[in-house]
């Protein structure tokens, strides 16, 4: 069997969860137990497998490791660090969001080549001790938008950065259908049929979602005319394609809503 114990501090409850949920979801998949448990002020997410599985697991779990370095410790990190002007709040969460998603090839990159899967992982240690050329960069980012905010206080100016980032993200879907109902909005990646991943998504949930994917299109089917799709279409620009509710009756794929 191998077997891997990785270590989050409790201050880090939310990584610890995240960590052990992703891990679990795809246990039976690999043959692999996967546990957890709390000691004095440290969380302990445990695995064993078989050592035939012991590759693809490493893969999966190298991938669970660098997503929540690049989500959960990043998001901190701009929040200590970052000072931009007052705009309103689905505003200030695209645009930290944005930064998050930004250059992400070079956050994996840094993070992977670091990244030693033995029998024990301390992931707080690891991300303060190993990965301090990644915070250099990120302070890179966010000294330059800290040295512009008075500039950004301009709504246009504001945008404008917006838009620039979000037009230099990785792209992660072709193209994806969005669709509203009184529940909220779902995504629909094109050619998926899997209805089980669906979920309802508050309007902040929606911009959030469509700025880590960055598809090339997006069709938006609406039932309402608020200031979600303006906003999208302000920051998505030219990749948005709206349809309001009378084209809704003419989509086949909305029925799964139903």
């Amino acid at each position: 069997m191998w077997e891997l114990s990785i270590a989050v501090d409790l201050k880090n409850l939310e990584v610890a969860k995240f960590i052990y949920q992703t891990l679990k979801s795809r246990s039976a998949e690999y043959e692999t137990v996967v546990t957890c448990y709390e000691q004095f002020d440290t969380i302990f997410v445990l695995l064993a497998c078989p050592e035939n599985f012991q590759a693809r697991v490493s893969v999966e779990v190298e991938r669970c490791i660098i997503k929540a370095i690049c989500d959960f410790y990043k998001e901190k990190f701009l929040a200590e660090n970052l000072r931009l002007p007052l705009h309103e709040n689905m505003s200030l969460m695209a645009f930290k969001k944005a930064l998050i998603n930004f250059d992400k090839e070079t956050d994996f990159y840094l993070i992977t080549k670091n990244l030693e899967l033995k029998s024990n992982l301390h992931l707080d240690s690891f991300y303060h001790f190993k990965l301090k050329g990644l915070r250099e960069k990120w302070s890179e980012l966010i000294s330059l938008a800290n040295e512009n905010s008075d500039y950004l206080v301009s709504n246009e100016a504001f945008f404008d950065l917006l838009k620039f980032l979000i037009d230099n993200l990785e792209v992660c879907a072709d193209e994806i259908n969005v669709f509203e109902d009184e529940n909220g909005y779902f995504i629909k990646p094109q050619n998926r049929e899997d209805e089980a991943e669906y979920q309802s998504l508050s309007k902040e949930g929606l911009v959030s979602s469509l700025i880590e994917l960055s598809p090339k299109k997006i069709n938006l089917f609406c039932c309402s005319d608020d200031n979600t799709t303006g906003f999208l279409a302000k920051i998505f620009e030219e990749r948005v394609n709206i349809c309001y509710n009378k084209s809704l009756e003419k989509i086949e794929n909305f029925s799964f809503l139903k």
